[in-house]
């Protein structure tokens, strides 16, 4: 943790690793945002002023009042996100998990989307030396190498990535000083008189919106890597960062001024700034900081799945840790349905400028899902009443706008992006409601009154032994109770002897990073149980984390693990350990409603192809039983029968 705060101060370092991990995203928009603002209409100075204004004031509003100033005040003991927000409010109300859902599953899908844009938008600039050239298949090399590195971890490369992204930041500042020392009367175009003219008189304004939305869509990331890189480092990096994207705009519009009343014609304003003798080295770091924004998002995929499983809005799936770097994960599942996502836009979408289509749409949808999240933030915090209303009613404006201008895109190309989210959001969904359906038939009972049999069984001779000691999961939040289902697992289905018996409670809590536990001894030297606090930052290694425990308990004399039988006792070794993991399955007689039997239907297939229990929590499966429970038992039906002599 130390490491961790160390990480949170305002430090030369710490704003060029900021470069580096946050901007990837945004600091690639100008590749394709005027581009996207021209499109197919004809260049007038009403449409490059106004785009000019709509950016500046979007970068403004919307990136650095709403998240660089606002946003990053919420942070979870350091750290950002979506979830990370969601486990500071999930208290306030039940229905927050809604928008917490909503905005992830946006961000999941925007990873799909960002990676063949970027290196797309790149890649093209080739077209210019080299006409006729087939990027596709250059775009779709440079994007599977990216996966395959994956698993090895990127610290080494990510060493690198603030010092190219800060000469990436610097390269387009330079270009747009280089137009804008030319003509610096395009600076009026910062007015928003010129943004409110194009929005009320400019045939399809919305449309535009859309285009200009682009130039935000990395906003979300800066909340995201809160915890990489620090509050006081995003800020400052942010005024060099943004410095940097509107002089390169700025000199976008002047260029673009030089072709007043003419067609765009495929021609990127961005790459046809640059005199030919530096149009490859553009192109090359071009490149390069389209690859770093695609492992941006990437990376942030990795983190969003793994807070989801550990927040029990997800099924469990296999997490990697490739390096000893913090927050460095892989998840094998998510990296390789990722792949096929970007490698399906590619062949679909085929270019940039189709692909902005689809793009824009899910981030606009998860902006708003934090604006609900941060809302409900400011209120916990007891700001005043007045500011969150004020808060809410210029963002929910500024995003509905935006989400209304994108949704002119739903039928070309942003359904992709729709479809996708909501098959993502099903499976959150579906994951979160079959855990409350499921809760609500689990029963506990009182254990103190099965204390004195589970003394007398563990000293029944006539039992067979079945474990030296018998660890159970229980989901129980109190001590004194108890699922019923582990009692008829003891007592009942094949009575099972031990020396001590274990219980092992484990809550995910709001903190990221907190890692303690708590020993109550129920019945002395025969039942004890230990409850762990974990974030939902940490690896669940309960096997291990188990370990540690009881290695702590015989250091402190507080528990004999030797074993009992007399051959092994005189030699001092230490008894075998056995887990039970009870693994609920649905009967066919349930009286459960259609919808709900839909929703457990659809959990027990997304059970198939996810981690067990016993993985999940990182169990030696050479000391686990699986013993199956049905999730509810429904009452006699009443049948008439006679007897036949």
């Amino acid at each position: 943790m130390s490491a961790h705060k160390d990480l949170n101060k305002l430090t030369a370092a710490g704003v060029l690793i900021s470069l580096g991990i946050i901007y990837g995203d945004i600091g690639t928009s100008p590749l394709y945002v005027f581009k996207a603002i021209i499109g197919n209409r004809i260049i007038t100075k009403e449409l490059i002023y106004g785009g000019l204004s709509c950016v500046f004031w979007t970068l403004t509003l919307q990136t650095t009042l709403k998240y660089v100033i606002i946003t990053l005040k919420a942070d979870n003991k350091g750290e950002g996100g979506i979830f990370s927000l969601y486990s500071l409010v999930k208290r306030k109300a039940k229905w927050l998990v809604i928008p917490a859902i909503i905005g992830g599953c946006a961000l999941l899908a925007d990873g799909i989307i960002t990676p063949p844009i970027t290196v797309s938008s790149a890649i093209e600039g080739l077209e210019i030396l080299y006409p006729g050239l087939q990027t596709i298949p250059i775009v779709i090399g440079i994007i599977t190498g990216l996966f395959i590195i994956q698993q090895f971890g990127t610290s080494l490369v990510g060493k690198a990535f603030g010092p190219i992204m800060f000469i990436w930041f610097s390269m387009m500042g330079v270009l747009g000083l280089s137009y804008l020392i030319k003509s610096p009367d395009i600076i009026e175009a910062i007015n928003p008189y010129y943004a409110y003219n194009l929005l009320a008189n400019y045939p399809a304004a919305l449309a535009i919106l859309g285009a200009v939305f682009l130039c935000t869509t990395g906003a979300e990331a800066l909340y995201s890597d809160l915890g990489h890189c620090g509050r006081s480092n995003i800020r400052i990096s942010w005024i060099y960062v943004k410095s940097c994207l509107v002089l390169n705009y700025l000199g976008q519009g002047v260029y673009l001024m030089s072709l007043q009343n003419e067609l765009l014609d495929n021609r990127n304003p961005f790459y046809r700034m640059m005199p030919d003798w530096f149009l490859i080295f553009g192109i090359a770091t071009a490149t390069v900081a389209a690859v770093i924004a695609s492992q941006a998002l990437i990376s942030g995929s990795f983190t969003l799945i793994s807070e989801a499983v550990r927040l029990n809005i997800w099924p469990k799936v296999k997490i990697n840790y490739p390096t000893d770097q913090k927050g460095q994960l892989y998840v094998p599942s998510m990296n390789w349905l990722l792949w096929l996502g970007c490698i399906v836009v590619v062949l679909y979408f085929k270019r940039s400028e189709h692909m902005e289509a689809a793009y824009g749409l899910s981030i606009t949808i998860a902006m708003l899902m934090t604006t609900i999240l941060l809302s409900t933030y400011l209120s916990k915090k007891k700001y005043p009443i007045y500011l969150i209303v004020l808060f809410l009613a210029v963002y929910i404006s500024i995003e509905g706008v935006f989400f209304i201008g994108n949704l002119a895109k739903f039928f070309h190309g942003g359904w992709f992006t729709v479809l996708l989210g909501g098959i993502l959001f099903s499976v959150m969904w579906a994951w979160y409601s079959a855990r409350k359906i499921k809760n609500k038939f689990l029963k506990f009972v009182e254990i103190e009154q099965y204390y004195d049999i589970i003394k007398e069984l563990s000293e029944d001779e006539s039992v067979p032994k079945y474990a030296s000691q018998l660890v159970y999961l229980t989901s129980a939040n109190f001590p004194s109770e108890i699922e019923s289902k582990i009692i008829y697992s003891i007592l009942q289905k094949k009575p099972k002897r031990a020396d001590v018996y274990w219980l092992v409670h484990v809550d995910v809590v709001d903190e990221p990073y907190r890692c303690e536990y708590k020993v109550e001894h129920l019945v002395e030297g025969k039942l004890i149980r230990i409850d762990f606090k974990l974030g939902f930052r940490i690896e669940q290694k309960i096997s291990t984390l188990f370990r540690k425990v009881v290695e702590d308990l015989v250091k402190n004399n507080e528990v004999d693990i030797t074993s009992h039988y007399k051959s092994l006792n005189k030699h001092k070794i230490v008894g075998d350990f056995r887990f039970v993991v009870l693994e609920k399955t649905l009967s066919r007689a349930n009286n459960l409603s259609f919808w709900d039997k839909l929703i457990m239907g659809y959990y027990f297939n997304l059970k198939k192809v996810s981690l067990s229990e016993e993985k999940g929590f990182g169990l030696d499966l050479s000391f686990v039983t699986l013993e199956k429970v049905p999730l509810m038992v429904t009452q006699t039906e009443k049948i008439d029968i006679t007897r036949i002599n």
